[in-house]
Parts: C-alpha cells; sequence; structure tokens
C-alpha cells in the first residue's frame, strides 16, 4: 500500500508566537536575565530550551514583585492591566510580546466598556488570554464557552431590554462556532454589537486542518496538550477523520497505532494529514514528517519484532471499531470485555438517544456487540467505548444507500434546532431544513417532536458523515396520489369529513385528505349570514357532500347544509293558509314588512294587509322587533313565498264580537 504525508497549510508557528519567542531569544543573547509572565508559549520543548538558557516563569503578581535585575516579557496571551501598573511602579524592565490580534481584543473591549457596553467573551474563561482580556473591563465581562452559553445570556439579559452589548472572541476560538455565535446573536438580540476578533491566522489553521482531514486516513496534530488552538485543531480534525493523534514531537507517534490503521485501511492509499498549533515550532514538525517518513517506508520490519513481543496482546486505540462481551450491566453504564487488558466501560449516553431506556434495556449480560473506541487510558486501564457511533455508522450506511436508490425512510423528530428539524434513523441524525419539514410554511416545527415521519434523502457528505433529508417531499407525492387517486374515484353526491382549513368572506375551504373543495356561504346554513364564521371555524371537522366537479379546473364545491334541515319542509309540515301565527318584524320596505315564523321562513306582510285603514309609511305603524298575529293568506311552495294580513284578522273582529254578545 502506498503511503502519503501531507503537511497542512499554515501549520505551526503564528506571527506572534513567532514575535515573543524571538522577543526572549533577543534578550537571551544580549546576555541578560529572563522572566517570563507565565509560559511564553504552549510547547514543553521550547520552554525547556528556554528552561535550560535560564529562563524563569513568574506565575503572579507576588512573584513579578521579587525581581530587580531581571527582563521581564510578557507571553504572546497578553496580561491584565494590574501587571503592567505593577511593572511600571517597581520600575521592572519588560518586554511586551503580547500578540497584535489579542490587543486589538483588549482595546476593543476598553473602549466599549468606557461607552457603556456590557461586555461578553467567547472562549476559554482558564485561558490566560481571557483573563488578561477581562481586566480591561473591570472584570465585568461574561464569558461563554459555546454557542449555547451564549443563547441562554443574550436571551436571559439581553432580549428587549435597552442594555448595550458587545461581543468579542478569543484569537483562537473555533471559527464554526464563532460563526454560529455570530448568526445567531443577530437573530436573537440584533442590536449587540459583534466584534470579529478570531485570529485570521487561526482562522486559516483551522480552515485548512478541516480540509486536509477530510480527505486524510490519519490526521496528526502536533503542539502542547495544554495549548487551546492545538486542542481545537485536534477537535476538528477528529471530526472529519478516522483517526487522529494529537502529539507533542515526534516521541508521541504511535507507529503500533499506526500500522493497525494502515492496514485496516483497505483503499490504494494511506493518507497522513498533519498539522500543528500555533506554539509548535518548525523543526518539530519536520522531526514528525521525518520519523513518519522512515517508519512508514519501513513499515514491516519495524514492526516483526514487536508484533511476537506482543502477539498475546490484542491492541486498542482511539477511533478503532472493536467486538467485545457485555460483562455486567447497571443504571449507569455497561460493562464490556474488549479482549484486552483494559476494561469497557459504555455509558448510557453512548448506549442510546433514548432518555427513557435503562442500559439494561439496550444490552444484557453475555451479549456480542460491537463498540466504537472513544478514549484509551492506558494508565487506570480503561477504555471508553461508543455503541452509538457504531449504530450512527452503520445507519450512514444505508442513508447513503437510500440516496442512491432514492427511497424513503422513516424516522423519528427527536428535536426542533435552528433552521430545522433533526430525525433520528437507526442511530443517525438527519437534518431537515425548516424549508423540507412541512408543506405549509407556516407549519409549527415544534408540533413534529416525538413523532414518527417518512423522509428522503436529499443530500450527503460521505466524509462529514452529515446528511440532509426532506419529508415534504414524500407528503408532496403522497398528497399528489391521493390526488389523482381522488380525482379517479369522486363522484357528486359523495360524503367526506374534512377539517376546515381557511375562511374566506364567501366560503369555507375544506381539506378532504389532500385534496381542498369550497362551500359557499349560502351553502352553510339555510338561514341568512354575513360570513362563515357564523357556522364553522378552522379546525372544524365537519361532514360535507360533493355537490359539483370541475375536473378540468381541479375545482370541488361542497354542500354543508341538510335537506331534512331545510326550514320550509318543516315550515310545511306544521302551517297551512289561513293559520294565524305570531312573527316577528325582520325587515320594513317601502311596500311592507317582512315578519318571522320560524327561524329561516319569512312572510310579507303587505302595505295594504297592515292595517284596516290606509297606511301610507309603514314605519308608522310597525317597527323592526315588533311581535305581531297575522293570518298566512298564501303559500307559494315552488317559489318559497309566503303572504300575511294582519289586516284579515282585524276585520274578523267585529263579527266575533257580535257572535260573543248573541
Amino acid at each position: 500500500m502506498k503511503t502519503e504525508i501531507i503537511v497542512a497549510e499554515n501549520a505551526g508557528f503564528c506571527f506572534g508566537v513567532d514575535r515573543a519567542v524571538k522577543i526572549v531569544y533577543n534578550i537571551l543573547n544580549e546576555g541578560k536575565k529572563v522572566v517570563t509572565y507565565g509560559e511564553i508559549i504552549h510547547n514543553r520543548d521550547v520552554t525547556r530550551e528556554f528552561s535550560e538558557r535560564g529562563v524563569k516563569i513568574a506565575e503572579t503578581l507576588e512573584d513579578l514583585s521579587e525581581l530587580s535585575e531581571e527582563t521581564v516579557v510578557i507571553r504572546s496571551h497578553g496580561a491584565g492591566r494590574e501587571v503592567f501598573d505593577l511593572l511600571d511602579k517597581n520600575g521592572i524592565s519588560y518586554f511586551d510580546g503580547t500578540c497584535p490580534y489579542v490587543k486589538r481584543i483588549q482595546d476593543i473591549v476598553k473602549e466599549k466598556y468606557s461607552q457603556g457596553y456590557e461586555i461578553i467573551i467567547l472562549g476559554d474563561k482558564n485561558h490566560p488570554e481571557i483573563r488578561g482580556i477581562v481586566s480591561y473591563c473591570n472584570n465585568m465581562a461574561e464569558i461563554c464557552a459555546n454557542d449555547t452559553e451564549l443563547y441562554e445570556i443574550l436571551k436571559k439579559n439581553y432580549t428587549n431590554t435597552k442594555k448595550k452589548v458587545a461581543i468579542v472572541a478569543q484569537t483562537t476560538y473555533n471559527i464554526s462556532i464563532w460563526e454560529k455565535c455570530t448568526r445567531m446573536a443577530a437573530e436573537v438580540c440584533p442590536e449587540a454589537e459583534v466584534v470579529s476578533t478570531v485570529c485570521s491566522a487561526t482562522d486559516q489553521r483551522q480552515r485548512k486542518a478541516a480540509e486536509l482531514s477530510a480527505r486524510s486516513d490519519l490526521m496528526i496534530v502536533v503542539g502542547g496538550k495544554h495549548s487551546s488552538n492545538t486542542v481545537k485543531l485536534a477537535e476538528i480534525c477528529g471530526k472529519n477523520c478516522k483517526a487522529c493523534m494529537h502529539i507533542e514531537n515526534a516521541d508521541g507517534l504511535d507507529f503500533r497505532q499506526i500500522k493497525n490503521l494502515a492496514e485496516n485501511n483497505g483503499g490504494e492509499k494511506f493518507i497522513v494529514g498533519v498539522t500543528a498549533g500555533a506554539s509548535t515550532p518548525a523543526h518539530i514538525i519536520k522531526e514528525v514528517t521525518n520519523q513518519m517518513s522512515e517508519k512508514l517506508q519501513n513499515m514491516e520490519e519495524d514492526f516483526n519484532f514487536e508484533e511476537a513481543l506482543d502477539a498475546s496482546f490484542k491492541k486498542i486505540y482511539t477511533g478503532q471499531r472493536v467486538k467485545g462481551y457485555i460483562t455486567a450491566v447497571n443504571d449507569a453504564e455497561a460493562i464490556v470485555d474488549v479482549g484486552t487488558k483494559h476494561t469497557g466501560y459504555v455509558t448510557l449516553s453512548e448506549l442510546t438517544d433514548d432518555p427513557s431506556l435503562k442500559p439494561a434495556d439496550v444490552v444484557k449480560p453475555g451479549d456480542e456487540v460491537e463498540l466504537f473506541v472513544l478514549k484509551v487510558n492506558d494508565a487506570e486501564g480503561i477504555v471508553h467505548l461508543s455503541k452509538k457511533k457504531i449504530d450512527a455508522m452503520v445507519g450512514f450506511d444505508k442513508i447513503v444507500k437510500a440516496k442512491e436508490n432514492d427511497d424513503i425512510l422513516e424516522g423519528t423528530v427527536s428535536s426542533v434546532v435552528k433552521g430545522g428539524v433533526i430525525v433520528m434513523y437507526e442511530g443517525t441524525r438527519v437534518f431537515i431544513p425548516a424549508s423540507q419539514a412541512t408543506v405549509r410554511r407556516g407549519d409549527k416545527l415544534e408540533e413534529l417532536v416525538k413523532q414518527p415521519v417518512k423522509f428522503k434523502i436529499i443530500e450527503v457528505n460521505e466524509q462529514r458523515g452529515k446528511a440532509v433529508g426532506s419529508i415534504r417531499v414524500v407528503l408532496t407525492a403522497e398528497k399528489d396520489a391521493a390526488k389523482t387517486k381522488f380525482w379517479d374515484t369522486v363522484q357528486e353526491g359523495d360524503v367526506f369529513k374534512g377539517e376546515v382549513k381557511s375562511l374566506t368572506s364567501y366560503g369555507a375551504f375544506v381539506d378532504l385528505g389532500g385534496i381542498d373543495g369550497m362551500v359557499h356561504i349560502s351553502e352553510l346554513s339555510w338561514n341568512k349570514i354575513k360570513h362563515p364564521s357564523e357556522v364553522v371555524n378552522p379546525g372544524d371537522v365537519i361532514e360535507v357532500f360533493v355537490k359539483a366537479l370541475d375536473r378540468e379546473a381541479n375545482r370541488i364545491s361542497l354542500g354543508y347544509k341538510k335537506d331534512e334541515d331545510n326550514p320550509w319542509v318543516k315550515f310545511e309540515e306544521d302551517y297551512k293558509v289561513d293559520d294565524v301565527v305570531k312573527a316577528k318584524v325582520v325587515s320594513i320596505t317601502p311596500f311592507g314588512a317582512f315578519a318571522q315564523i320560524v327561524p329561516g321562513v319569512d312572510g310579507l306582510i303587505h302595505i295594504s294587509q297592515i292595517a284596516n285603514k290606509r297606511v301610507t309609511n309603514v314605519k308608522d305603524v310597525l317597527s323592526v322587533g315588533d311581535e305581531v298575529e297575522a293570518k298566512i293568506t298564501e303559500i307559494d311552495s315552488d317559489k318559497k313565498r309566503i303572504s300575511m294580513s294582519i289586516r284579515a284578522l282585524l276585520e274578523d273582529a267585529p263579527a266575533d264580537e257580535e257572535e260573543a254578545a248573541e
């Protein structure tokens, strides 16, 4: 197998670190005693060399106050104002090695704080750079480690307030997280002043390392174990690459692990990427690549003896896929025999994403399981493992295949995130953008949480193990199929139960199961109504029937009011000509008054039938709301018209009185 070693662009010393180290070398070459305030850089090889040349390290203000003849060098991380005040007060000679990028943040924080801004800094609160920066706002800054903490602080303290807030970041902060933070801050707190302070060299180093690790089989990250920017590089590379080693120098190279990775690679070429933190000198990077090149060329010879010696031991390393047997299960974890001298542990969070389950619900003693090695602690004989990662790998393989075959998958929505939702499919997270989560834009994403959904994969990044899906394309396809089936079978008179989706001034739109039909306002009630909301509201489930179909225009006219509820039917059952009824005047016209006999049925009392005398103005005799007695004189069922007369009752009255007198 061919092996290729590639060193990332922008690896190693940055401008600020290089400047601080050169300051120390120059002072030493002048024969002066040097004291650095803290380690000049987080690299043990460099600090060891300086120590051998007599360079001492002051850790506290008290250490500085005891100096007299020494020259102090402020490291590239910078220092708090109190340090410079003490040095000036005591007349101690010093050189300020603060990186110009760090100095810029200090100046920004100082200026904004003086203008009344509250300060938020993204970074490691224990990092010396951060400790120095906060001194320029009287230690009143909020320190956030990530976007989640920033969101909570902004939401709690700065939403809908008049407070002024400025947001900056540590120079070595993870650029991808910083970009997430800036986008989120713009949404949650648009008034916040966000100043980009991540060092451009750090940005480039992280981006180039991410690009290289994405196409490498193994990534070597060289730099101090306590170096913030190097640790971030290792985190970035570890997400993109099958295996990642963080070493301080060539002595940390584990060629046994490298050999195993190469043998199990399965490809024609084994690519090793190398990057280094800002505090790693070029000669250390060179030593690492030289040893890598030499060892890999003679891989078989170098390992024959060690393999024979350690044949009885199965090797284990971070990033490896191993099989093991469950030996015990408790409420917090499963204990695994992986065939080495280590004891394996799988915590509940690495067994499953389901918070309702316990380890015993997932595995039991005696089970053989495949696991992913998260971390190996040889000193304590412990290895931390993950079943969830293996499940995700298997699930991701199925996702890739589903994308190729255009298959429909089924999963459960686990959460709503910025810009969409997450669907869990066989242990793998699939991101569904908001535009692809529902058919209608106004639908609430929160209603999908914990719901089973069908989706298709629309985008896959195999190198990063990321997948993007769409629920909408499945729903749209199902809706189109339902439409086709509906139009193939629907007939006038068919009855459906549907949900009222929306109202207009002229009717109600009803969802018949993916197909919308309209009930005209005249078809909602036998009574006269001014708006559909007098009868139905969105969300109501009602029974409707098909009145008319326009297949060419795909339009459906629906009916809602039923014949048996027709007030004319009830009227004709209960009333006939010559019946005397009590009616309520509902409207007045120049030619008479309309009075309601029963709800939905009005009769006309013509102006000539209102009184037994001449009436020139109906309003002189009747008013809307009056209750009157009238005789039904005519019923026209075809035209739905009724004529009534008050006069007829008045003309009958004298005869009745005379009969009573006799």
